[in-house]
């Protein structure tokens, strides 16, 4: 009887361990759903790197922000099926930095420090 019990518990540990690793895939294919869209900023300095970084955490749809202060283009990996490149964006802009070829908000500029304004020198 010991053996029977010890076998059946066997098969059923060996059934849910089979079942947990057919549904690892799905999981795996729903994270690669991201698309990847690249700014270009009027970001200067890490001040801004870390304020345009968090700004864009709060976005719906935003899976990751990294922007390159040298280059100051910030790259932004989102679920299409939650955002779009449009409201990305405009996130941009209302948090006082260029986006592309369109300006800042201007209230959301003017609430910036003084070293993340366009006319301070890059440090």
């Amino acid at each position: 009887m010991k053996s029977f019990a010890f076998f059946l518990f066997t098969a059923l540990s060996a059934a849910g361990l089979s079942a947990q690793a057919q549904t690892a895939p799905a999981i795996a294919q729903a994270a690669t759903g991201t698309q990847t869209v690249q700014f270009k900023t009027s970001a200067v300095c890490d001040m801004c790197k870390a304020r345009l970084e968090k700004s864009m955490a709060y976005e719906k749809g935003v899976q990751s922000a990294t922007l390159d202060v040298p280059t100051k283009v910030l790259t932004v990996n989102y679920r299409p099926d939650k955002t779009s490149v449009a409201a990305l964006r405009t996130a941009v802009l209302k948090t006082g930095y260029d986006a592309d070829d369109q300006t800042a908000d201007a209230h959301a500029y003017g609430r910036l420090p003084d070293c993340c304004k366009k006319t301070a020198a890059a440090h």
